[in-house]
């Protein structure tokens, strides 16, 4: 019966840790409905490291390393919308997607190398 119970609370546990984890997506799939803004998707992988920080899957140096980026292109799309009168070109928009799409990616690997951060 004890064991009944916990086979419970673990399948509970998996499935509510699935729920939290279907917003973040491997970086090689296909989203078709809705697709996400620029600012949308810049928030998505602030979160993604802080949530990669918080449960050790990221190290302080992996972390370091993605922020700059993350900050680079962050500068980036600044500076762009200020030349634009606060709008990005489409072609804009398509090399910032290409950047985020590579982050994404690195933030994806980092996440799930073998590499942890002890608390």
């Amino acid at each position: 019966m004890k064991s009944l119970r916990n086979i419970t609370c673990l399948s509970a546990a998996l499935a509510a840790s699935m729920l939290a984890a279907g917003a973040q997506t491997a970086p090689n799939a296909v989203q078709t409905s809705n697709p996400t803004t620029v600012n949308q998707r810049r928030e998505n992988q602030q979160d993604r490291v802080a949530q990669g920080v918080d449960t050790g899957q990221l190290t302080a140096s992996e972390a370091s390393k993605l922020e700059t980026k993350e900050s680079a292109i962050n500068k980036e799309v600044r500076a762009d919308r200020e030349a634009n009168g606060g709008k990005l070109t489409p072609a804009e928009r398509a090399h910032v997607n290409n950047q985020l799409h590579h982050t994404s990616k690195q933030i994806y690997r980092d996440k799930h190398n073998a590499r942890v951060q002890n608390h």
